[in-house]
């Protein structure tokens, strides 16, 4: 058997306790364990990169590229853990050791990694407390200074079964770095927190919530600015979320302001190409009341995130502005007033849709800029390709701009691959909509620079986007599932996924599971520019369904939020069709006709697989066959 030597990242992972977990209710801790692994142990693997080498039982072995990619994810899970355990009785909480080493491997011709930088790992995860994580001195040394995270030195430790003693440390989930203040302040006293509520550091980084913004995921290997180094000049994407101001008039309530201050620094932090100010040098500003555009130029940004949190009984509001660092305009605003009956699911919902609106503006903002500036990168470029699909309703005449803009970027780097995904988005459009030449190679254009795009940066989502609606658009429902799944397996916070998964399950007749991942994206990105897709996605199920009333109202409200120049009046006429009010349906239709007087039930078949109840419709209306 052939074999290869190499030095690499090695995670070893297992459950505490698992046996007497077991033991008590074998069933639900499977159940349990199987929930774990596929929303959030999978996804954040693969997030950071890794490679599932093995699972044993209840443990697993997981290979990393880098020291930073592993330690990264590890941090992530056992955040998350500590926020689902929270109200858990000890004896039924699922908790993780985990150890981390650097070392050589030899890897086998089936991928199976054995040698020493196995072994070792395996025996720091053997001496990890729950909850904990332990490093070898090798691998500690990869990240020390690069991560913000709190560490126990153990000193040389003697581990089974290995010859010579091993430094090891220990990481305190929870517990993050201490931070230096700039010269002039004196560092905050320490605040006191309830002990029964856990810190809501990290809980939205586990559910990678930045879902509408589909463009967005990136990978997590970031450059950390400090205060005392700014760069000369402001990057793209360049961003500090300062802290959230408390003004419920309560200090405890502080731990609420400061986990949507860092919720939403991790989130953004996922953006492709960005520069965000680490959490540890943007709380120094906390209390301060310095000029958003004093701090942008000392932290050398071009963005600067500010909002305020405030609990009147079970109310909770949270306003949020994004600022232009370098001018001091306000660029966007919102305000977000929900229940605070469950303050750490209400801190998911506010993050995600702060996180999804302004992913969406800060496209629009760098692509504006990008317009004034005279020689343009590939970045600016893909920029304001990216603020063109953006607008709606959806023309011709923008999808060819955005296309130059795309293909300029190609032109200067082509390996882009946002700029690839951008290319395809457009080519999709135009087999949508029948925009394109008939001679069009589809397949190479969209499948083939989506796969591109995927194989430079497996997180770019709006490369699966693009993939799976063009597949169901072409009789491929049950293939366009499978890539959703891969997108959302990254982005597992994606709307515009969601609502294409929902799209392609109602194809396969999967009724209610189309529905609720409909409602997710509404959920996700409720005010999302492309929201009357929502409606229009949700409006098909209900004709599927029988349901022709409330498919009416759907996308009734497609329409008034822009949605498509003309499709969404052809399923407004089979629905009006189809409950029998046919002067509705005929003004509807003659509607669809004069904004496309080629539409056919034979293209509303080629480009609407699997609806039999909007082709009986629509026939029914009047469309003519041919």
């Amino acid at each position: 058997m052939s074999e290869t030597r190499k030095i690499a990242a090695i995670l070893v992972s297992d459950v505490v306790g698992y046996s007497r977990l077991a033991g008590a209710d074998e069933d639900r801790t499977l159940a349990r364990l199987r929930a774990l692994r596929s929303d959030l142990i999978d996804p954040t693997i693969s997030v950071h990169h890794g490679r599932i080498v093995k699972r044993t039982g209840d443990g697993s072995v997981i290979e990393f590229r880098s020291v930073v990619d592993a330690v990264r994810c590890a941090l992530e899970v056992q955040h998350a853990m500590v926020e689902r355990n929270a109200g858990v009785a000890l004896e039924k909480r699922i908790e993780f050791r985990i150890g981390i080493h650097l070392g050589d491997v030899v890897e086998e011709s089936d991928g199976d990694l054995m040698g020493d930088g196995v072994n070792i790992a395996a025996r720091l995860e053997g001496i990890a407390a729950p909850g904990a994580i332990c490093l070898s001195e090798d691998a500690y040394r990869q990240v020390s200074g690069r991560l913000d995270m709190a560490v126990t030195d153990l000193g040389p430790t003697e581990l089974k079964n290995i010859e010579r003693s091993i430094r090891v440390y220990s990481l305190q989930v929870g517990v993050p770095a201490q931070a230096k203040p700039p010269i002039e302040a004196k560092p905050d006293a320490p605040k006191k927190r309830p002990s029964l509520v856990p810190q809501a550091i990290g809980i939205v980084a586990l559910l990678v919530l930045i879902g509408g913004a589909g463009w967005w995921f990136l990978n997590a290997n970031r450059p950390v600015a400090t205060a005392s180094k700014a760069p000369a000049e402001a990057a793209h994407l360049s961003i500090v979320v300062l802290p959230f101001t408390n003004l419920s008039g309560d200090p405890a309530q502080d731990y609420f302001a400061d986990g949507i201050t860092e919720n939403l620094t991790t989130e953004l932090s996922r953006i492709r190409g960005s520069f965000v100010i680490a959490r540890n040098t943007a709380f120094t500003f906390k209390g301060k009341g310095l000029d958003a555009k004093e701090i942008g130029k000392e932290l050398g940004v071009r963005y600067a995130l500010e909002g305020s949190v405030q609990r009147d009984g079970t109310r909770l509001r949270v306003n949020a502005q994004l600022i232009d660092a370098q001018s001091g305009a306000h660029l966007w605003a919102d305000r977000f007033e929900e229940d605070a009956s469950d303050l750490f699911k209400l801190q998911d919902q506010v993050v995600a849709r702060l996180a999804n609106s302004l992913g969406n503006e800060l496209v629009r903002a760098e692509g504006e800029r990008g317009g004034r500036t005279q020689s343009p990168d590939a970045i600016d470029l893909v920029m304001r390709g990216r603020a063109l699909m953006q607008v709606y309703p959806t023309t011709r005449d923008n999808n060819d701009a955005a296309r130059t803009l795309f293909e300029r970027a190609l032109a200067i780097d082509p390996n882009n691959a946002a700029a690839l995904a951008g290319d395809a988005y457009t080519y999709m459009y135009d087999f949508d909509y029948g925009w394109g030449n008939p001679e069009t190679d589809y397949d190479a254009k969209v499948i083939g620079q989506a796969d591109r795009a995927l194989a430079l940066a497996r997180d770019t989502t709006e490369a699966y986007y693009a993939k799976a609606s063009y597949l169901m658009q072409s009789h491929h429902a049950k293939e366009a599932v499978d890539v959703d799944d891969a997108g959302l397996a990254v982005d597992p916070n994606s709307a515009r996924l969601f609502v294409q998964r929902g799209m392609a399950e109602s194809a396969l007749g999967s009724f209610e599971q189309a529905k609720s991942d409909v409602r997710q994206a509404m959920r996700l990105s409720p005010r999302d520019p492309r929201a009357g897709l929502w409606h229009f996605a949700m409006g098909g199920v209900e004709i599927e369904q029988g349901h022709n009333e409330a498919a009416i109202d759907e996308i009734h409200k497609a329409i008034e939020a822009g949605y498509r120049p003309f499709i969404p009046y052809a399923v407004l006429a089979a629905a009006y069709a189809l409950e029998g009010k046919m002067d509705e349906a005929k003004s509807a239709l003659a509607e669809a006709r004069r904004l496309n007087p080629n539409l056919t039930v034979k293209w509303f078949i080629a480009h609407s697989p699997n609806v039999p109840k909007a082709i009986e419709g629509v026939r029914k209306a009047g469309l003519p066959d041919e």
